[in-house]
């Protein structure tokens, strides 16, 4: 009866083990993909990072102070489609400034309506549309929230 007994918690013993490796091997595992799906969603962000726009004022040659939008691409490949939508006064349709293309490294600059000077204060970020060298079309809103978009 001994032996009996021995046995039985051997197997016991032996079944609470394969379970409990097996559920460590299953927690271990789902930790691994959302390891892999976070450093994929790293990269696939990494050039739309890079990526910003704002409003500040600039004085001509002449003195007179004006306000351009500018958009810089910090990153090593170009991004396309660049949109910046500009908000209207209530009952007026609002516009949108199309860019184009913004090589890598480098800021473009266009100009801003003339009637935000009145309210300028200091440079601020604006909202920006665009799509990454990979094809994927990103929005970063005034707060700098950088969201892919649906095409």
């Amino acid at each position: 009866m001994d032996s009996d007994w021995v046995s039985a918690a051997a197997d016991v013993f032996s079944a609470v083990g394969t379970v409990g490796a097996f559920g460590t091997g299953f927690v271990l595992l789902r930790r691994e993909h959302r390891r892999d799906a976070d450093r994929e969603e790293e990269a696939l962000r990494a050039q739309a990072a890079r990526v910003s726009a704002w409003v500040e004022a600039y004085s001509r040659p002449d003195g007179v102070r004006e306000l351009a939008l500018h958009v810089h691409n910090a990153s090593d490949m170009p991004i396309y489609e660049v949109e910046l939508p500009l908000p209207a006064p209530v009952g007026e349709e609002s516009r949108t400034e199309f860019i184009g293309l913004v090589p890598p490294s480098q800021t473009v600059r266009r100009a801003a309506p003339r009637e935000w000077l009145r309210s300028y204060v200091e440079p601020e970020p604006v909202e920006i549309g665009f799509l990454d060298s990979a094809g994927h079309q990103w929005s970063r809103d005034e707060q700098g929230k950088l969201v892919r978009a649906n095409r």
